[in-house]
């Protein structure tokens, strides 16, 4: 398949995993929305223990001092761990909550940010440059990845890193789904077809997988919470979600798989 066409079967694919409207209207909240606390957490221990590929992938590509550009960038968790080495960033996220816990930890560090708000690629030129692009766990929220990796390349000198879960981060919960409402969720998109675009765009990628370095959850509580959420049910149901989670063998939750792909600009 060309990358017309990979692209194309990927928007399909991620369009699939729409709730189903009749689910979604009695939802007591956004069950597509992230928590600014839990994703600065998760921050704060990628720079207590900063290690992976990615950000591998990202310090050997990046000059002392030099402009490191994340996309998707949330609380700065594949960015602020390599404080020392950045003379700039510049931090792109959708979430002017999650922008401001980044900037928090960067003005503590003394590390110069420029804060962009809005979608990649359409604030790209508001982005301007950089040695090195880094998106890590966004992919998946984006339709067009082919837009989304071009205008990566294009904003690079150096190199452009990719990190996402092998797969959809909501397939964990795929059990439950049918369980609870009798919905078959989806199986794809999985990161081999990012990959596989990655390459039909002409990109010479290089792909690392490596278990993830953190639990989904502490606590099946938290589980229950989350699931709640996230398949529209009211949280007093949460006593009976924990109770079906167990019951089907769901927990502990295993750890995702994390995959890192990358590639040198193809100017390079």
């Amino acid at each position: 398949m060309d990358a017309e066409a990979l692209n194309e079967r990927w928007r399909q694919h991620l369009a699939s995993w729409a709730i189903p409207p009749e689910i979604l209207a009695v939802a007591p909240s956004d069950p597509w929305g992230h928590s600014p606390a839990r994703f600065a957490a998760r921050t704060d221990r990628a720079v207590a223990e900063a290690e992976g590929p990615t950000l591998a992938r990202v310090e050997e590509a990046l000059p002392d001092g030099g402009t490191l550009l994340d996309v998707g960038a949330g609380a700065g968790a594949a960015s602020l761990p390599l404080a020392g080495r950045i003379g700039r960033l510049i931090a792109v996220d959708t979430s002017q909550a999650m922008l401001a816990e980044l900037g928090l930890r960067a003005e503590k560090v003394g590390l110069e940010t420029t804060i962009v708000e809005g979608s990649w690629p359409e604030v790209a030129d508001r982005a301007g440059t950089a040695d090195v692009a880094v998106a890590a766990h966004v992919v998946y929220n984006v339709p067009d990845l082919a837009a989304f990796f071009v205008a990566l390349d294009d904003h690079v000198t150096g190199r452009v890193v990719v990190e996402l879960p092998d797969r959809h981060p909501m397939s964990w919960m795929n059990l439950l789904w049918e369980h609870l409402h009798g919905v078959r969720r989806p199986v794809r998109p999985i990161a081999e077809d990012a990959v596989a675009l990655a390459a039909a765009l002409g990109f010479d990628v290089r792909v690392e997988e490596r278990e993830s370095p953190i639990e989904r959850f502490d606590t099946i509580e938290e589980l229950a919470t989350s699931v709640c959420r996230r398949a529209c049910l009211d949280p007093s149901r949460e006593e009976e979600v924990a109770r079906t989670a167990m019951e089907l063998g769901m927990w502990p939750v295993p750890r995702d798989r994390w995959v890192t792909l990358w590639w040198n600009h193809r100017g390079r």
